[in-house]
């Protein structure tokens, strides 16, 4: 038995084909690629099984948006990714989609100790609720509450709350984004596009013999 599993970005697209030998899931193909350059998740999926002999009976792609009705908007893509029209188009049986932030969140408990990295030592509680927040081309967010036997994943797009400053420089900096983008999330921020966003506050900061204001 096959199963094609997906992580899709507003940069990359990353899938793998694993299949179940004796008991335990074995990756046997596993290829990125760059979203923007496709039309819809479908194209990319039919070049990654093309000449693939195995017959595929379950998909689940993570995806960095909200999924309602088996359906995504993608956030950083003009792609609508709907389950319906992909078992139908790529005669897999079951297609599933999840957020991306969610699907991450599923596999903290498959890392090593040796994986993670502490940044702020804590007093850590087993049994305590977790967060999660990844920045890439946007700012991915889950929580994962205990229900008293385990952790269990949920989505959040709080990626897109609008920004909070807490401080002058910070009020300068919602001042300048907001100039720009009109809506300022923490997203505008927190980012691979977000900290270009920053680079550029702190050039006109550094230039600007007048203050922002005269530098926008």
């Amino acid at each position: 038995m096959a199963y094609l599993a997906g992580d899709i970005g507003g940069t990359k697209t990353h899938l793998s084909l694993v299949v179940e030998e004796k008991g335990k899931m074995v990756r046997v193909k596993d290829q990125k690629y760059p979203s923007q350059k496709y039309p819809n998740l479908r194209q990319i999926v039919k070049e990654f099984l093309k000449g693939e002999s195995h017959e595929i009976s379950k998909a689940c792609f993570g995806i960095a948006g909200p999924v309602k009705k088996r359906k995504s908007q993608a956030t950083n893509l003009p792609w609508l990714v709907d389950c319906d029209v992909l078992e139908k188009e790529l005669h897999i049986e079951k297609v599933s989609l999840i957020n991306d932030l969610e699907a991450n969140a599923y596999g903290l408990n498959m890392l090593s100790e040796e994986e993670y990295y502490v940044l702020n030592a804590g007093d850590p509680d087993a049994k305590g609720n977790q967060a999660m927040i990844s920045a890439g081309t946007g700012l991915g967010e889950a929580g994962i509450f205990f229900d008293g036997r385990r952790h269990i994943p949920f989505p959040g797009e709080g990626g897109h709350v609008d920004f909070a400053p807490r401080n002058a420089l910070e009020d300068e900096l919602l001042r300048y984004l907001r100039k720009k983008f009109g809506h300022v999330s923490y997203e505008r921020i927190l980012s691979g596009p977000g900290l270009y966003n920053v680079y550029q506050f702190v050039v006109v900061l550094i230039t600007a013999p007048d203050g922002i204001e005269a530098g926008m």
